[in-house]
């Protein structure tokens, strides 16, 4: 039986900077809960309890966010890893903690609507080596690619340039102890990292039985601006109505909204599905559909869709709406009268602005 979880949150999430600058990339919210709660929720709910976390530079905030594990019903041990040296280092790594267990091996980034508790389950019913899923992408040169042979995994590619499949490998990867040798025996790739591609390639070489499944629900990895905003959606569309703010007789509100405690809305139109975090404003504004709001935010005669903000936040009278944007913590966006008009920005590193 799969006893084991290990969660391989030890990466920089260069594609999300600026965020991830002062952010991991795995406590970036999506839904007003950050992206590596739901893997642990995934992961307790497949019946796995202990679970390894394999950590980088951003290991105090994680620890910080996650603490021993118990709020989520489970036991968390924190594995550091002194680089980004690719997910079969981490797996290596992780041996003293994962001893002679069957285990799961979850990225951090990856969010998996429907859970992978099915997937655990037939892993240990059939009990092969390794277990991999699978999906159909439109771009599968962007990720690891497998080629079959009927029921056979016989062969997989880290981001080929010609890919001979769509089939992408899902950021979940089941094993039982054969991968240490593996790990132990492949060299590091051009990257300089020794990848799990390599090492599940080296298990197949080897005549070890590598079953896979393929994931008929919606999956995402979250590592880009426009992948966060889709899980953002999809996630929102599963909201269940609840009000507990402080809302006018001057506002509406159309569809499912979830306003947590301490929101104050005044003559502003909300339009789900939207989750507001407690103890922020809305004043005078609209918020339209798939929105995401985090806690003590102000926002105040402006317009703001399909978008996430994060904690601390104020935007004051912007014209013109806010769109398909990540905003990130203690931020503020205002407009000024003074004159001359003109536009003044302080932003970070690996920003993109978009001025219509």
């Amino acid at each position: 039986m799969a006893t084991k979880a290990l969660i391989l949150s030890g990466g920089k999430g260069t594609r999300l900077r600026p965020i991830t600058h002062t952010s991991a990339k795995q406590l970036v919210p999506i839904a007003n809960k950050p992206i590596l709660f739901y893997g642990i929720e995934a992961i307790r709910e497949a019946g796995i309890r202990d679970i390894g976390i394999i950590v980088g530079d951003t290991a105090n905030e994680i620890k910080a966010a996650v603490g021993d594990g118990s709020k989520f019903d489970v036991k968390v041990t924190y594995i550091q890893q002194e680089a980004p040296l690719g997910l079969a280092h981490a797996v290596k790594i992780a041996r003293d903690f994962i001893g002679k267990d069957r285990f799961v091996v979850y990225l951090g980034d990856n969010l998996i609507i429907d859970g992978i508790a099915g997937f655990v389950k037939r892993f240990e019913a059939n009990k092969p080596n390794s277990q991999i899923l699978l999906a159909h992408v439109p771009n599968p040169q962007n990720f690891g690619v497998a080629e079959l042979d009927g029921e056979r995994v016989v062969r997989l590619v880290e981001k080929p340039k010609e890919p001979k499949t769509d089939l992408a490998l899902v950021g979940v990867y089941m094993f039982d102890e054969t991968i240490f040798e593996a790990c132990e025996a492949i060299k590091p790739s051009w990257r300089g990292e020794l990848e799990i591609t390599d090492a599940i390639q080296y298990l197949i070489d080897r005549g070890c039985d590598v079953q896979f499944q393929i994931i008929s629900g919606w999956w995402k990895d979250t590592g880009k601006l426009e992948d966060m905003l889709e899980a953002n959606r999809m996630l929102l569309e599963r909201i269940e109505h609840k009000v507990e703010g402080d809302i006018d007789e001057t506002s509406r509100i159309d569809g499912r909204v979830v306003l947590e405690r301490g929101t104050v809305i005044r003559n502003s139109v909300l339009r789900g599905p939207l989750i507001i975090g407690a103890n922020s404003k809305i004043i005078d504004s609209y918020i339209g559909p798939f929105t995401s709001i985090s806690y003590s935010c102000e926002v105040k005669s402006s317009e703001i869709e399909h978008s996430i903000i994060l904690e601390n936040s104020r935007i004051v009278e912007v014209r013109g709406r806010i769109e398909s944007s990540l905003i990130g913590k203690n931020v503020v966006i205002e407009k000024h009268s003074q004159l001359p008009k003109a536009y003044k920005f302080m932003i970070g590193d690996n920003s993109r602005v978009e001025l219509f």
